[in-house]
């Protein structure tokens, strides 16, 4: 199969990637549009994407064109993946930590270390990728820029690392979802979904349902609202951790609940353990 992600080889998204299919060819693209376009066009197979992160909460390019519209095809949640993010400063060969002023990395990188690149003293600018900042530093040839990035990002390009660790909290883990094109399909052994609702305009409908989702025996572990494309209008992503299977699934979302003015199932797939 061809693995679609975003980024260059050696990035967060590449090591999902990677983790998730071994033995399959990566496709990186240089932006989530771009890349989102390719799984709906049929260029990759599947799409490795994040979508949450432990330190700076979702990935909003992500989670806003999950559910499509009517211009764009199916997209499907079919498993979701961790990992941990340890981010390492590479520099050039022989630059030193106390001469670099500016640090190059993907805006979630830089927001992951943001208190850290302020002890630092140091100058963030945002790059499309963790690796693709690398890269940069390598071809810039200025021993005052340094990137944010996985710890071996920086060995293929021949750059030393400065400092390991630059993270703002210890727990720095990000979420990752694999995508396909198509309606979701239930498996016997998943246990999590993810929905997205809009409400009805009635007084207390979104804790209306959030109660009848759970009475209904679902953990409902993350709820977010987001534009929904309309001026003033929301739309609302909930994951869910219910029993395993179709049916049990049936037996939370069939029916909709009763103040929901519509429901999207975005996927169903088996929850990584934490």
């Amino acid at each position: 199969m061809k693995i679609g992600y975003q980024g260059e080889p050696h990035s967060y998204s590449y090591r999902a990637s990677t983790e998730l299919f071994p033995e399959d060819e990566y496709i990186g693209h240089s932006g989530f549009a771009v890349a989102f376009e390719a799984l709906e066009n049929g260029d990759v197979d599947r799409l490795v994407v994040p979508v949450e992160n432990s330190t700076t909460g979702s990935v909003l390019p992500v989670l806003d064109r999950l559910p499509g519209n009517g211009d764009h095809v199916r997209f499907s949640i079919t498993a979701e993946h961790l990992v941990e993010v340890r981010h390492t400063l590479h520099g050039l060969r022989g630059a030193k930590l106390e001469d670099i002023r500016e640090v190059r990395s993907h805006p979630q990188a830089l927001s992951q270390a943001e208190h850290a690149l302020v002890e630092l003293g140091v100058v963030a600018i945002p790059a499309a990728d963790t690796a693709g900042a690398v890269r940069q530093v390598a071809e810039l040839g200025d021993p005052g820029i340094a990137a944010l990035a996985p710890p071996r990002a920086g060995a293929a390009f021949g750059l030393d690392v400065l400092l390991e660790d630059v993270l703002d909290k210890d727990h720095n883990t990000t979420r990752f979802v694999v995508l396909h094109v198509g309606d979701p399909e239930v498996n016997d052994d998943d246990d999590k979904t993810t929905i997205v609702v809009t409400f009805s305009h009635t007084p207390g409908s979104l804790a209306l349902v959030l109660a009848e989702l759970g009475l209904r025996g679902a953990n409902l572990t993350r709820i977010e609202s987001r534009p929904a494309g309309v001026a003033w209008n929301y739309r609302t992503f909930i994951d869910l951790i219910h029993e395993p299977g179709p049916e049990a699934l049936k037996r939370v979302l069939d029916p909709p609940p009763a103040h929901a003015a519509e429901l999207l199932n975005l996927g169903s797939y088996k929850a990584a353990v934490r």
